[in-house]
C-alpha cells in the first residue's frame, strides 16, 4: 500500500491568516476612529503601507492630526513608537546613535559603547523631515532600505516590524531642504492629508474641547503584523494586472521610444522599477483588506496616485501651464486603463 504524500497546509493557513488580517485591520480602524475623526482614506493607505512593509511620506498643513494619527496607529498595534522633530541643526548621530566612552568603576578600564538613537524602534515618526539638511536626511536611508544601522564599523539590526512615517509641510518653503529623489523613492506612498469636512471639523471641536480623549487599546501585535506581511506577498497576481502595472510605470518615462508626446513635454523624469514593485505589493495588501484573495486592476488603479506622486518630476513647461503631478498620473491611469479595456 502506497503512503500518500503529506498534505500541504500552506494554502489553508494563508486563508486563516488573511481572515485574521481583515479582522485585525477592522479592529485597528475602530481604535484609531476613537481618536482621529475622518481621514479614512489616509488611514487605509497607512495600513496598506504597513502590510506591504513600506514607508509613508505624509504631506499636509499643520493641525491635521498627522502626528496623532501615527501615534494612535502605533498604540493600537502595540508597537514601540519614537518621534524625531527634524531641525536644521540635527546631526546623523542624533538619529542613528553614537559611540560613547564608558568607564568600568571596578577596573577603571574605559571602553567604547554604542548608544542607540531613536531610530531603534518599530514605528518612527520623522516629523517635518524636510527641515533638516540632506546629510541628516540620508541617515535614514540604510534603516529604511535594509532595516539595519551601521555605526562605528558595526551593523545593528532593527526590531521588526519597522516603519518610517515622515511628515512635511507643503506651505513653508523657507529654511527647508526638499528630499532628494533617492530619499523620496524609499517611500512606498506619498500621502496628501486634506482638510476635514464641516461635519468632521465640528466633531473634532466637540471631542477635543469637551473632555478627555478616549483610550486606545492594542488589538494586534508586531508578531501578527510580520505574519500578515508574509501572507501579503503570497497573494496571487494575475498576468494582466502585472502587465498593466509595468506598462503604466513605463509609460511615464519620457525617454522610452514609444513615449507619448504629452509625456515628453510634461514629464522630466519618470519612475524607476521600484515603482512597479511597490505598486504590486501595495495592490496585494489592498486586495486582502477588501476581502479578496487575488489582485484586480481596481487595486492597482486606486493606488497609482500615492505610489507615483513622488516619483514623477514634471518639466518647467508643465509647472508653467499649471499642470500638477496628480493631473499627469490621472491622465496616465485613464489612458492605460482605456487601452487595457479595449484589449480585454
Amino acid at each position: 500500500m502506497v503512503t500518500p504524500p503529506p498534505r500541504d497546509n500552506t494554502e489553508g493557513s494563508d486563508i486563516e491568516t488573511a481572515e485574521a488580517l481583515i479582522q485585525s485591520v477592522a479592529q485597528v480602524k475602530e481604535q484609531v476612529g476613537r481618536i482621529v475623526v475622518g481621514q479614512s482614506d489616509v488611514i487605509e493607505q497607512l495600513l496598506i503601507a504597513i502590510l506591504a512593509r513600506g514607508h509613508c511620506l505624509l504631506e499636509g498643513v499643520p493641525g491635521l492630526a498627522k502626528t496623532l494619527m501615527v501615534r494612535t496607529l502605533a498604540s493600537s498595534m502595540n508597537l514601540d513608537f519614537r518621534r524625531i522633530q527634524f531641525t536644521p541643526d540635527l546631526m546623523p548621530g542624533d538619529i542613528t546613535g553614537t559611540d560613547i566612552i564608558q568607564e568600568d568603576h571596578e577596573t577603571g578600564r574605559r571602553e567604547m559603547l554604542f548608544r542607540p538613537g531613536p531610530v531603534f524602534t518599530q514605528m518612527l515618526l520623522a516629523d517635518e523631515i524636510n527641515r533638516t539638511p540632506p546629510k541628516t536626511q540620508a541617515a535614514l536611508l540604510e534603516a529604511m532600505q535594509e532595516h539595519e544601522v551601521t555605526a562605528g564599523g558595526k551593523t545593528y539590526a532593527l526590531k521588526e516590524p519597522f516603519f518610517v512615517l515622515a511628515t512635511q509641510n507643503p506651505i513653508e518653503q523657507e529654511g527647508t531642504y526638499p528630499l532628494p529623489e533617492a530619499q523620496r523613492d524609499r517611500f512606498l506612498f506619498h500621502v496628501v492629508v486634506g482638510y476635514p469636512s464641516r461635519d468632521q471639523e465640528a466633531e473634532i471641536v466637540e471631542r477635543t474641547t469637551s473632555g478627555d480623549l478616549a483610550d486606545v487599546q492594542p488589538v494586534v501585535s508586531g508578531e501578527d503584523i510580520c505574519k500578515f506581511q508574509s501572507v501579503v506577498r503570497r497573494v496571487p497576481l494575475p498576468e494582466h494586472v502585472k502587465n498593466w502595472v509595468i506598462d503604466a510605470v513605463r509609460a511615464a518615462r519620457p525617454n522610452e521610444p514609444d513615449a507619448k508626446d504629452w509625456v515628453k513635454e510634461w514629464i522630466q523624469w519618470g519612475p524607476g522599477p521600484r515603482a512597479s514593485q511597490q505598486l504590486v505589493l501595495a495592490s496585494k495588501a489592498r486586495a486582502l483588506l477588501h476581502g479578496r484573495t487575488h489582485v484586480t486592476l481596481e487595486d492597482a488603479q486606486a493606488l497609482a496616485l500615492p505610489v507615483l506622486r513622488h516619483r514623477i518630476v514634471p518639466t518647467f513647461s508643465a509647472e508653467a501651464d499649471g499642470i500638477a503631478v496628480e493631473d499627469l498620473i490621472s491622465r496616465l491611469v485613464a489612458e492605460q486603463s482605456a487601452g487595457t479595456a479595449s484589449v480585454l
